[in-house]
């Protein structure tokens, strides 16, 4: 149930800032950054979504506690950032081949999940979930077997970071998900179709379109809200302000 939408940045046409829900007795904020990097807080805890941007992107944020990382690529993964953040006591959970470009100096704080994995860090269960294309022309983009999206099990809630992927079936047949951030850019990961036919098969309770801006366009966020729900009224889409920066 969401019980708060505090919105400090937006104008009258921007989508929200940040949103609070309630995850058994703590609240659980979502504060997206941009693009791919989200903050989630949930009593003392702060977990930081594929932080990139530098140290600026997070000003006024908590310092982390835990870390996702999806993929090799650029607007997941940045060094620079990890390396501008305060992320002395953190966790970074990462797949291997993310693992392979961090500097000895972040091993002590590293934990590889494969595909299929799971680990438990800060009373938070995190599930690794295959991403990869499917198309013949994305292939090259993203192989199946070496990033992860993810599903945090955090308090009662069940949500999923579906990091760069199509509509594969290991997504559509996800169980019992609360909120989906659900990628949707060409030529990198899907169009706003695959992602409502993927969101259409396993049913979140919400879902937040995220990661939609590609090259050149800037996928039709509307449309994939009409399209979820003239399907499925019962799925709520959340439009955050992914993009502070942009125009649309």
């Amino acid at each position: 149930m969401v019980i708060a939408c505090v919105d400090k940045k937006k104008t009258a046409s921007k989508p929200n800032s940040q949103i609070a829900v309630k995850a058994e007795k703590k609240e659980l904020i979502i504060i997206p950054i941009e693009h791919a990097s989200a903050v989630l807080e949930w009593g003392d805890t702060t977990i930081y979504i594929d932080p990139v941007g530098g140290l600026t992107a997070f000003k006024g944020q908590e310092e982390p506690d835990l870390i996702l990382i999806t993929d090799i690529h650029g607007d997941h993964f940045s060094l620079e950032t990890l390396k501008e953040l305060n992320t002395e006591n953190a966790k970074i959970i990462v797949p291997q081949a993310v693992a392979d470009k961090m500097p000895e100096q972040f091993t002590p704080q590293l934990d590889v999940l494969n595909n299929g994995d799971r680990k438990e860090r800060f009373g938070i269960t995190v599930e690794a979930i295959p991403m990869y294309n499917l198309r013949e022309d994305a292939l090259q983009f993203h192989t199946k077997g070496r990033g992860n999206g993810y599903v945090l099990n955090i308090g009662d809630e069940r949500i999923y970071f579906s990091g760069d992927t199509e509509d594969i079936t290991e997504m559509r047949i996800l169980k019992n998900i609360d909120k989906a951030f659900i990628c949707m850019n060409l030529p990198y990961t899907m169009t706003e179709e695959s992602a409502v036919d993927a969101v259409l098969a396993f049913q979140p309770k919400e879902v937040y379109p995220y990661h939609y801006r590609g090259r050149p366009d800037v996928s039709d966020i509307e449309k994939f809200k009409k399209l979820v729900s003239d399907s499925n009224p019962a799925i709520k889409v959340v439009q955050l302000d992914w993009y502070p920066n942009d125009d649309f």
